[in-house]
């Protein structure tokens, strides 16, 4: 099972619980293999060029899976034919936090009002151009009429640092890279980007609630194999899948990690990565992002 991300981070979590349920499932062990690079793009193509035997499994996310379609030029895959889609797996909202002693604001609508009367432009932290997290604060900008000063970093190790320290005082961010932080009380949420509350942070309203509407940005990761993989073992894929996300252990370890654990049929799981390509292409035409 091929994760296009460096060990350690969120989708890292959710593939080894996965990973182990399925490996019971299917009789075997799968071996998760962390294969990073350019966004996620080097090892999501590494399985769109593997055998479509159904020994090679992919767990990828919106990033490689949609963004990067538009983002990345001479993209060497091509997410909506290159793959067989499984299963949604889960979903991430992100979540605008602030740090208190830098930002006085306990919700959004004081939030955007510190940022309009600040005489500087507000920072916000994510993990890279095109991220989840950066195209979360492109869209509030534009919902909410204010300017935000975006701060990519390459990992979520010093983007909390500063966060913590106030260096860069604000972020869209996902919930599992904040954990502690949150948990602590060294940062403080104002509202998550998905539709329905997380169910890891039941207590923080939506964008919807705080009285943005329009607003819905989140990350989301799902199981795939090689285009042309037989039909019956990608049936048995999506049932074994089934099963174990309908696991209410699972569906506990997941929500623990600051996941929202889901399940789909594969054409809607297709579905999905269609409607977000278009989502973000007209996104990140208009605000002219690039990969740099």
């Amino acid at each position: 099972m091929v994760v296009p991300f460096p060990a350690g981070g969120a989708s890292d979590a959710i593939t080894r619980i996965l990973a182990d349920k399925l490996g019971e499932a299917l009789r075997g062990t799968i071996v998760v293999e962390n294969k990073g690079g350019a966004g996620g793009n080097i090892g999501t193509n590494s399985v769109a060029r593997a055998a479509p035997d159904g020994y090679t499994l992919l767990l990828s996310s919106s990033g490689p899976l949609a963004v990067n379609k538009t983002l990345t030029t001479d993209l060497p895959y091509d997410p909506e034919t290159a793959f067989e889609p499984i299963s949604l797996i889960s979903t991430m909202p992100n979540v605008l936090v602030v740090n208190p002693t830098k930002i006085p604001a306990s919700n959004v609508q004081e939030f955007i009002d510190f940022a309009k009367a600040s005489r500087e432009q507000i920072s916000y932290s994510s993990i890279g151009n095109g991220s989840s997290q950066h195209l979360a604060g492109v869209l509030f900008e534009r919902r909410t009429g204010t300017r935000l000063l975006h701060v990519p970093y390459r990992g979520a190790g010093q983007l909390t640092v500063d966060l913590v320290s106030g260096d860069v005082p604000a972020s869209f961010q996902l919930i599992p890279n904040i954990a502690s932080q949150l948990q602590g009380g060294q940062i403080k949420p104002l509202a998550v980007t998905s539709k329905q509350r997380s169910k890891a942070l039941p207590d923080v309203p939506t964008m919807a609630e705080a009285g943005i509407s329009n607003l819905e940005s989140f990350a989301w990761f799902g199981l795939l194999v090689p285009k042309g993989t037989p039909k019956p073992i990608v049936d048995r894929l999506h049932s074994e899948v089934v099963k174990i996300m309908s696991d209410s252990a699972v569906q506990k370890r997941m929500i623990d990690i600051g996941a929202d654990p889901v399940y789909t049929s594969q054409a809607e799981f297709k579905a999905l990565i269609s409607s977000e390509v278009i989502k973000w292409r007209n996104l990140i035409r208009e605000a002219g992002i690039s990969s740099n």
